[in-house]
């Protein structure tokens, strides 16, 4: 199994980490379990590269490496533990929520079918056009609520 992305919204670390408390740290999106409100699940899209890519698409400016700014918020000694593997949670800057937010619906279907064409998804099973709009659609409407709601948006990871 690759890497885990649970991506939700929250109105600030604290919440972030009594979030983790109450979930011992495991996945934020869960069948029957209403932790967490708004969550999405990121099915292995990672925050910088391959959500930067569609960020990158829709701010049209090539892709880089910095361009979806994030910050380790959770455990707090993970970042002087070189051999931590996860669980950890970081926060995305407001810009990548702002951007993503401010996609028009009318936008999707190009972005989206940019999106199913990127080197990094080529070892995904299903990365079809009307896939990958679904996906973003989700990744749009939760930074539109997220923003709405004065909220930042977040990723859960683990190896």
């Amino acid at each position: 199994m690759g890497v885990l992305y649970d991506y939700f919204r929250a109105p600030d670390d604290e919440a972030v980490a009594k979030l983790m408390a109450v979930t011992d740290g495991e996945p934020v999106v869960r069948e029957g379990d209403s932790s967490v409100e708004d969550a999405v699940d990121g099915k292995g899209i990672d925050p910088k590269v391959i959500l930067g890519r569609v960020v990158s698409f829709a701010l049209d400016v090539p892709w880089s490496s910095d361009l979806v700014g994030q910050q380790l918020i959770w455990p707090d000694d993970a970042a002087q533990d070189p051999e931590h593997e996860g669980p950890w949670v970081v926060v995305l800057n407001d810009g990548t929520r702002d951007v993503l937010a401010e996609i028009p619906d009318s936008r999707l279907p190009a972005l989206a079918e940019q999106w199913s064409h990127i080197e990094e998804l080529s070892d995904y099973s299903d990365t079809q056009p009307e896939v990958m709009l679904s996906r973003l659609r989700e990744f749009v409407d939760l930074a539109r609520r997220a923003r709405t709601n004065g909220d930042s948006i977040y990723c859960w990871i683990c190896l």
